[in-house]
């Protein structure tokens, strides 16, 4: 069962200060080794994802059922914050956590366009 977009936003919102919250309780553990910084370059790509999914889903409630969440300033600044707070952990990360999060914004991007894609209507005139 979906939840409503408020709720949605809540929810994200929530995961995403827990992600946070563990990234920087961890930091020195995700700081030690090379696999353990790529853990946090994709933690860090969590974190994007949730805080997208909390702005958009804000956004919906605050400007109706038809707005969308553009590259800029919602993408942009969602990104900017997960890298912000993977720089914090360790330069590895930040890398990572782009890289990763790239991957994540062309596969949210395909969903979307599969999901909510509206098909313009195809005429063909026969002739006689």
């Amino acid at each position: 069962m979906a939840l409503s977009n408020s709720m949605s936003s809540v929810v994200a919102s929530v995961l995403a200060i827990g992600i946070f919250s563990g990234m920087q309780l961890y930091r020195q553990l995700l700081a030690s080794s090379g696999p353990l910084t790529i853990l946090g370059g994709s933690l860090g790509s969590l974190l994007f994802l949730f805080i997208l999914t909390a702005v958009g889903n804000l956004e919906l409630v605050l400007f109706g059922r038809g707005y969308q969440t553009g590259l800029f300033p919602e993408v942009v600044t969602c990104l900017l914050l997960a890298l912000i707070a993977s720089g914090m952990i360790h330069g590895v990360c930040l890398t990572t956590c782009l890289i990763f999060s790239s991957i994540v914004l062309y596969y949210v991007n395909r969903i979307s366009h599969k999901t909510f894609a509206v098909h313009p209507p195809v005429y063909s005139h026969k002739k006689k």
